[in-house]
């Protein structure tokens, strides 16, 4: 396949999303693999903050697919994550130095943060509260060390 000189953006992130897509079906069978919602959050953070449309698209391909196979609501993650990026994160950037902080902070306002904004939607619009188990702090757990090496 040929490509412009000027347009030299690798291919591999499209590997990246087939990988992701089977690797979110074996996380929704097996229960001890995280589901990479927080590395989908700093690696969004990071796309926004380059302004790199693709990558964000590609980002919010892989979020529907999440939000698909959690039964949660189409495009809610995408739009937590925006209001998160602009609203949350630069106050705790703000307020903390540390980088180990400000990591874990990521992956703990990617999980909790998005019950609250999934629970507070459920009441707005009269649905079901979403169900939070014990595997969210093992999550958050492994995440974190998945988002330090980021």
């Amino acid at each position: 396949m040929q490509r412009s000189i000027s347009h030299q953006k690798p291919l591999v992130p499209f590997l990246y999303v087939v990988v992701f897509i089977f690797y979110s079906s074996l996380s929704t069978i097996y229960l001890f693999l995280p589901p990479l919602f927080a590395v989908l959050f700093v690696l969004y953070s990071k796309a926004l903050k380059q302004e790199d449309f693709l990558f964000v698209m590609i980002i919010s391909f892989c979020l529907v697919i999440y939000e698909a196979n959690k039964g949660f609501l189409l495009f809610s993650s995408i739009i937590y994550f925006s209001l998160a990026y602009k609203f949350i994160m630069p106050k705790i950037m703000q307020n903390f130095s540390c980088k180990s902080c400000i990591k874990i902070s990521y992956v703990v306002v990617a999980y909790l943060g998005y019950y609250i904004f999934l629970a507070t939607l459920a009441k707005i619009f009269m649905q079901p509260l979403p169900d939070i188990d014990y595997y969210i702090i093992y999550y958050i757990v492994i995440e974190f060390f998945l988002v330090s090496i980021l």
